[in-house]
Order: C-alpha cells, then structure tokens, then sequence
C-alpha cells in the first residue's frame, strides 16, 4: 500500500463519523423531498448534511477552541476527528484567530442559512433563491478565507505530503464546499432567468 494510505483507528472512526453524518443528511433530505424534482431533492439531502456538519462537527470545533484547543482536549469522538484532521492542517490543532473566526461565521451564519434554505424549499418560498445564492456565497468565502491566506504564506501549516491527508482530508473534504455551492448557485442563476423570461413573456402578452 503506498504511504500515506494507511488508515489507523483514529483516521478510521472520524471517516466512519463523516459517512454516518452523510447518511443522515442524504436520509432525511430525501424524505423531506417527497414528491419534488431530482434537483430539489439533491440539495435538500446536500443541506441537511451541510446543516449537521456545521452544527455537530464545526459548533464542536468552535467551542473546544473557545475553551481551550484541539490539541489539549480530553479525548472524544468530535475531538479525535478533528486532531485526526491536524495532521492535515496543523492550524486545526492550536488557537488559529483566522480559523477560529471563520469557522464561527460558518456556524452561525452558515449553519443557520442552511435550515432556513431547507424551510423555503420545502415551504416553497419566494425567498428560496436569495437565502440559496446567500449561503453559497457563504460557503465560498468561507472556504476563500481558510486557504489564501495560508498559500500566499507557501502553506507552512498543510501537510501535502500524504496522499491520504492530502488529496482525502484537505482536496476532497473541502472541495465538496466548492463544487455543491457552485452547483446550486447555477442552479438559481437558472431559475432567476427561467422565472424573468416568464415574467418578460406575460408582460408581453398582457400589451
């Protein structure tokens, strides 16, 4: 097996608690999207996960830093997963003020934009593009602010040597918050233009 692949028991429990939360976001994504399209279905399952991770994973994370830091924590599941992700990006492990004040807007705001989307899909709401083009724009940033300021500095803290730890934990984990955000905010530009040639088409037939 190449090095870097090599899963020990800690790198083990926090992937098995990531599919765990993936399961219940996509379980009850899907059931609150009886009925609806394939599209609308995919991002309800994509919000309840991105809700739990937020609230379960980062609000941990936030609070762990806020009461001291990763590193010096008792051991527990949420803690484990996260010094498992430290020997990714080292900036994880002690008091980041950049990290840590990102991840509380991700929590808050992020975390809380998540349920409201979810409400106005289901509800179907006027506002669901707007809370929808506010989160991803969010969820960029967010991840805009964890990284640039780490490259411009030659990424001192990111370990780019383990395949395992880089191309799983730091490539792969962090760019679903790219690739699902980029997504559905093509998929508002979509309805938005959908919804004006409608609204340009009536108006027309009404002269």
């Amino acid at each position: 097996m190449e090095p870097g692949w090599d899963l020990g028991a800690s790198a083990g429990r926090s992937l098995l608690l990531c599919s765990a939360l993936l399961v219940a976001g996509c379980a009850l994504g899907l059931r609150l999207g009886r009925g609806r399209g394939a599209a609308d279905r995919g991002a309800l399952a994509w919000l309840c996960y991105d809700a739990l991770v937020h609230f379960v994973l980062e609000g941990t994370f936030v609070y762990l830093s806020l009461s001291g830091n990763i590193a010096d924590s008792e051991e527990g599941l949420i803690a484990s997963l996260w010094k498992e992700y430290g020997k990714a990006d080292i900036r994880w492990l002690h008091f980041d003020p950049n990290i840590v004040s990102v991840e509380i807007f991700t929590v808050v705001v992020g975390g809380f934009l998540a349920l409201f989307l979810i409400y106005a899909i289901v509800m179907e709401r006027y506002y669901r593009h707007f809370l929808q083009i506010t989160l991803c724009v969010c969820e960029l940033y967010g991840g805009w602010m964890t990284f640039f300021p780490e490259w411009l500095i030659q990424s001192p803290n990111l370990n780019t040597n383990s395949w395992l730890y880089f191309w799983v934990y730091l490539v792969f984990f962090n760019g679903l918050w790219v690739l699902i955000p980029g997504l559905l905010l093509w998929q508002s530009w979509a309805e938005l233009k959908k919804m004006h040639h409608k609204g340009t088409a009536l108006g027309k037939k009404r002269w």
